[in-house]
């Protein structure tokens, strides 16, 4: 039997890019290679590139997303993807692999959108009773007075970019004169940026996937930063700490475990997807993002999360890919 050819698509344009290749590695290590026929293909704004067994390239057609190897014609059948930012994670490639009709991993076009934007995602699960931090959305043509974020938001407050699927541009502000500094730093990465209302807590990550015949919310995990809080250092260089399971009572993990799975029907998500979370005062829980697309590397949080669990990844991954055929 022909082995299905698995089309892992990483970089993207955002400042991700190299995050996101390192989770193409990972991926590629986990999925079942006696099973499937695997290729990263590499995405930039400039060219879409198939990496061949031996090193070399090979263009992608974007009219079936195939390419040529030793003058054969290899079309995926399924495309993981796992682009950190945009086109991946806010909905464009899937659109793309939609109109192709390529069966990929992530969340939908509508669903990859929403969770993109970190404010109208925050605004559409209130109305189902989720707990979210104050916020306002700010645009890069009008910007805002320190004045008018003291008194909406408050100090200290976080200001991120809204359309980003990293940690750049974050900004922990606590006094006036770092605010539009903070705000420019996130208008880099992004034309809307959201200003948030600190919260102080447990801050946990928690991962879930779901296929027609399984529903599987992993262990919980508790994230410690040794920086002001969970940034890209300390995402990426290790100046973190990282507790799975997390240090939680049985009835808190219980409630945060329900609210990913039923954020997740809410929203329709497809694949594995990472819900953020900071637990305050009286165990209250608030959701802070939700990654439609998480980071894949060895020491990731999702497959720290599968392996608390005693679940083989591989057979992860297997869930994922054949239940679009």
């Amino acid at each position: 039997m022909k082995k299905r050819v698995i089309a892992i698509v990483a970089g993207g344009d955002s400042s991700e890019h190299g995050v996101s290749m390192r989770s193409a590695e990972g991926i590629y290590s986990f999925i079942d290679q006696e099973k499937y026929t695997l290729y990263i293909v590499e995405l930039t704004r400039e060219k879409w590139e198939a990496i061949l067994p031996d090193g070399s390239r090979a263009a992608i057609d974007r009219n079936d997303f195939s390419f040529l190897q030793d003058g054969e014609k290899v079309k995926p059948d399924f495309a993981y993807i796992t682009i950190h930012g945009t086109p991946g994670e806010n909905g464009i490639l899937q659109g793309y692999f939609e109109l192709i009709g390529l069966p990929y991993s992530t969340c939908d076009v509508l669903v990859s959108a929403l969770t993109f934007s970190k404010f109208a995602l925050n605004q559409y699960l209130k109305g189902f009773g989720v707990r979210v931090a104050e916020s306002m959305l700010v645009n890069k043509r009008f910007g805002i007075s320190n004045q008018d974020v003291i008194e909406k938001i408050g100090l200290p407050c976080f200001i991120k970019p809204n359309a980003s699927g990293s940690s750049f541009g974050v900004t922990k502000v606590k006094t006036p004169e770092d605010i539009q500094p903070a705000l420019q730093a996130a208008f880099k990465e992004s034309d809307d940026v959201m200003v948030e209302a600190f919260m102080d807590g447990v801050e946990l990550a928690n991962g879930c996937y779901k296929t027609r015949s399984k529903s599987v919310v992993f262990p919980i995990t508790e994230v410690v930063s040794d920086n002001e809080f969970f940034d890209y250092n300390a995402k990426y260089k290790g100046e973190v700490t990282e507790i799975t399971p997390a240090r939680l009572s049985q009835e808190l993990t219980d409630r945060v475990q329900k609210l990913t799975s039923a954020i997740y029907d809410i929203l329709g998500c497809k694949g594995i997807v990472r819900i953020d979370y900071i637990i305050t005062e009286g165990d209250k829980i608030n959701m802070l993002e939700i990654n439609t697309t998480p980071g894949m590397t060895a020491t990731s949080f999702i497959p720290q999360q599968v392996r608390a669990a005693g679940i083989d990844i591989k057979d992860v991954m297997t869930d994922i890919i054949e239940d679009q055929f």
